[in-house]
């Protein structure tokens, strides 16, 4: 049965609603990525100087001892990993992608053994708890621009699980944020901090640099190291939780923009439709108006 007029016409006002929302979610998630993109240079800048710190410690060969964890001797080790989702929908294919991501490593890594899921958004908390997994800590209700203090919380909680031997070893997985179209997955050993891990980052970060200079540490190295590797970690945990925040945002940005383009092209179809109703419809009045004529002249 054909739509009639009206029903074409509720149809065009209710789409130019749809994308007066979807237009306005766009410019608030635009703006929110504004901010978060600002606030993460400065942050960028801090980790840069934390990371170069502790390669240098790690290429100057002071970690090889200091570092070694009695963890490491364990024949079978216990993984944790840390899985970063938003807490709502609207994302576009943010949460999707992270999650089918993060269960191919997972399950490639993992090889069926026995592991502990630290989901930090509501949507990845939900998809293991359902699926039943071992869903050890959750986090729900991360801010739209996150600090380092709100997030602090979530860094002293799984630090915390990892001294108590909750876990052995810990893994990040989120989407990197590359720029406002592309995002890409990301599988991040962050605990423990090893002179292994540590000298390969090394070599990524300046293959061509040899360092043979010798330290004297005061206080100790052991006190120093105590002060440094727990502030490593915990600026790469924070740094991947704003990364991720980043990508959502521009996830959501795009899922907006493809949305309001979307009902643009509706209301164009829709219109058209409209103008061809409307254009039979005085056709046929035409037509019996005549056909009118016609019968009283006769």
């Amino acid at each position: 049965m054909a739509e009639s007029i009206s029903d074409v016409q509720h149809r065009i006002t209710s789409t130019k609603n749809t994308r007066q929302i979807t237009t306005a979610m766009q410019m608030v998630q635009t703006s929110k990525l504004n901010q978060i993109q600002k606030a993460a240079v400065g942050y960028q800048d801090y980790v840069a100087k934390v990371k170069a710190v502790v390669m240098h410690l790690a290429k100057s060969h002071l970690l090889d001892d200091s570092s070694s964890d009695s963890k490491s001797d364990q024949s079978t080790k216990k993984v944790a990993y840390l899985v970063i989702t938003s807490d709502r929908g609207m994302v576009g294919s943010y949460n999707s992608n992270v999650l089918r991501e993060a269960n191919s490593f997972i399950e490639e890594h993992s090889g069926g053994a026995d592991h502990l899921i630290l989901a930090v958004g509501g949507t990845g908390a939900d998809f293991y708890k359902k699926r039943g997994a071992n869903v050890a800590y959750e986090y729900r209700g991360v801010s739209d621009v996150p600090t380092f203090m709100e997030v602090r919380e979530i860094v002293k909680t799984v630090t915390t699980m990892y001294d108590n031997n909750l876990f052995d070893e810990l893994y990040v997985l989120y989407d990197h944020f590359v720029n406002r179209l592309v995002a890409r997955f990301r599988a991040e050993k962050m605990l423990p901090v090893d002179s292994e891990t540590l000298s390969t980052d090394a070599s990524e970060e300046a293959p061509e640099e040899t360092l043979t200079a010798s330290y004297d540490m005061e206080p100790s190295e052991k006190e120093v190291l105590s002060m440094v590797l727990p502030q490593y970690s915990e600026s790469l945990i924070f740094g991947a939780i704003l990364d991720a925040k980043t990508a959502e945002h521009a996830s959501s940005s795009n899922a907006m923009k493809s949305a309001s383009d979307n009902a643009t092209d509706l209301i164009a179809d829709l219109e058209l439709r409209y103008n061809r109703a409307r254009q039979a419809a005085i056709t046929t009045e035409i037509t019996e108006i005549t056909g009118g004529q016609e019968a009283l002249n006769n």
